[in-house]
């Protein structure tokens, strides 16, 4: 029996299977050794993640609350004055960034599905924390138009460090929302930080077309990056079943979808027989099959030095985080890190520089320790 379980083991070894990752102990990947570091586990679906200057750290989850851990534990007490949404599926409360002065003006800003009806829609707003309460709403855009679909909000949120914001929105499940310049849906879009137009966004003086687009195309955009280095926006969406994508998202560009794809629909019936056409973007990276991307980071510390310059990539489906290698903005590696942790919803990194991991389904916060 032990020659037996002995065979088992080594046979699982070579063809790759990994056992799930233990908090506390020592993980090597291929470039660098840490610790996984178990937060807490007593949220439920754990969506985006803010880290406030004095070491406190915000977390939203897709329900509509919005949670706090102070000194390495989670407070029991819930952030008040947050706004109703719309749960449906995918729908719910997402993102949750700081704006890059916060420390002057102390504004936070939320992605999440606001009701209408039995509608919802994306919507991004900016508020304040006062005490345990969210203060000062403002609404900067919603997206049009709402729907009763629970499928493909997106959303993620980032700055450029220039006085724009870069968020995204899925196309709620109808593909021709994508390709339609008169909606939101299924797009990327560009506002000034306070929610103006900016007037050289590529569709402002294009009849019909919703002046906040940046690029369209897309499918269900669930990661969102702004590399100020080198100025690049980088996104992630869910392809259907295979076909997910990493993109290098450029001004007034079209992704594709669903004209184009690496995937076929979920009966495995085609979607499109060609996968390239001019005038559409090719993905520096696809997946087939399907990781279920969500959740997205380029490290820059330097806490990681093997690292820098990577994008982590969560994944739902394959509950893993992949470590993609970019070389002049074009694809050269994977490797796949914490298989089995559970479905990644979030992969950030924190002010001191170390990356953090969510989980939802159950919602754990995790950090990574590198050891050197």
């Amino acid at each position: 029996m032990k020659k037996i379980l002995s065979l088992v083991f080594t046979v699982a070894n070579l063809i790759g299977v990994q056992a799930q990752p233990v908090p506390g102990t020592t993980i090597t990947s291929q470039k660098q050794k840490f610790v996984l570091e178990t937060i807490t586990s007593d949220l439920q679906s754990v969506w985006g993640i803010a880290f406030l200057p004095d070491g406190r750290i915000l977390v939203t989850e897709k329900q509509g609350e919005i949670r706090m851990i102070k000194d390495g534990k989670l407070l029991p007490e819930k952030i008040s004055g947050v706004p109703a949404v719309y749960t449906n599926g995918q729908a719910g409360l997402m993102d949750i960034q700081l704006h890059p002065d916060y420390a002057k003006n102390g504004w936070i800003y939320l992605t999440y599905s606001k009701p209408n009806g039995n509608e919802g829609g994306t919507v991004v707003v900016r508020g304040k924390l006062k005490g345990n309460v969210l203060v000062n709403l403002e609404e900067l855009f919603k997206a049009e138009p709402t729907s009763a679909s629970g499928a493909h909000f997106g959303s993620r949120l980032v700055f450029d460090g220039n006085g724009y914001i870069f968020f995204s929105s899925g196309e709620r499940g109808k593909m021709e929302n994508a390709q339609n310049l008169g909606n939101h849906l299924g797009k990327i879009l560009r506002l000034h930080e306070d929610g103006r137009i900016p007037k050289d966004n590529p569709f402002v003086n294009t009849s019909g077309a919703k002046p906040e687009i940046w690029s369209y195309g897309h499918r269900n955009p669930q990661g969102l990056y702004y590399d100020q280095a080198t100025n690049t926006l980088w996104d992630h969406e869910h392809g259907p079943k295979g076909g997910d994508e990493l993109n290098k998202v450029e001004k007034g560009k079209n992704y594709g979808w669903p004209v184009i794809t690496y995937g076929i629909n979920y009966n495995g019936k085609p979607i499109s027989d060609i996968s390239a056409k001019e005038g559409m973007e090719q993905p520096v990276r696809y997946w087939v099959p399907s990781i279920a991307p969500c959740g997205m980071t380029m490290v820059t510390s330097d806490k990681y030095p093997n690292w820098k310059g990577n994008l982590l990539v969560g994944a739902l489906a394959f509950q893993l985080v992949a470590r993609v290698e970019l070389k002049d903005g074009k694809f050269v590696a994977e490797e796949r890190i914490l298989e089995k942790i559970g479905r990644v919803r979030a992969v950030a990194q924190s002010p001191d520089g170390f990356i953090y991991v969510t989980t939802e389904n159950p919602g754990t916060v995790s950090r990574l320790v590198p050891v050197q």
